[in-house]
């Protein structure tokens, strides 16, 4: 009987020990855990002041790098969302804004400087670096963060690792997820496990489907 055991656990990093699972099902668990599970991340961003020696590029690529809180329950993938809308609503999108105002001295502005219409969406360090600015440099923006699956970009991935060891057991592994903040380690794999256990069930009524 399959089984799963938490084998070590704190807010970053989570081992947990799999029994009874073959090994094709438990590096694709791995890989979900690594790039499967939606996340926040910043999508689009409206610049609307920039006089810092960056470019609009090189801001909007920075921010869309920076690991944001996520919660799962309350919002929805832009294609799942009832909206149906590319421009997205409250249930899919958050936005977060950047004004930095007039400088009169050297500085970097810092995630602590972006700011979310929700809390529950915001950037898990205040300490990462955006840009820096000279004496009468200043950057304006808005920030729009949207789910999305590290599958499609690497800004999206729920987990820095996720690596799957043997043990000297038959049919026993040890997979190690190291979270990088925007959800627990716990949360990736809960969801790691209910988004594998779905895609079996999908792929078992296409093969029902084929054979009818």
């Amino acid at each position: 009987m399959p089984s799963l055991e938490i084998i070590s656990q704190d807010k970053n990093r989570m081992s947990v020990k799999l029994k009874g699972v073959a090994l094709q099902y438990a590096n694709a668990l791995r890989r979900i855990c690594l790039n499967g599970v939606p996340v926040f991340a910043i999508d689009t961003v409206d610049m609307i002041e920039n006089s810092s020696v960056m470019s609009d590029e090189g801001i909007s690529h920075r921010l869309g790098l920076i690991p944001l809180k996520t919660d799962l329950k309350r919002f929805s993938e832009p294609h799942l969302c009832s909206c149906k809308s590319q421009a997205g609503c409250s249930n899919c999108r958050v936005m977060l804004v950047i004004d930095s105002g007039n400088t009169e001295t050297t500085r970097t502005v810092t995630s602590s400087e972006l700011s979310s219409e929700d809390q529950t969406v915001k950037s898990v360090s205040d300490k990462i670096p955006i840009v820096q600015l000279a004496p009468g440099q200043k950057i304006k923006l808005e920030a729009y963060a949207r789910l999305g699956r590290g599958s499609t970009h690497a800004k999206w991935n729920s987990a820095n690792v996720a690596v799957l060891t043997h043990t000297d057991k038959e049919g026993e592994y040890v997979l190690t997820v190291e979270t990088t903040g925007a959800l627990s380690p716990e949360q990736i794999i809960t969801a790691g496990v209910d988004e594998l256990a779905q895609r079996l069930e999908e792929f078992k009524e296409v093969i029902t489907e084929l054979k009818a």
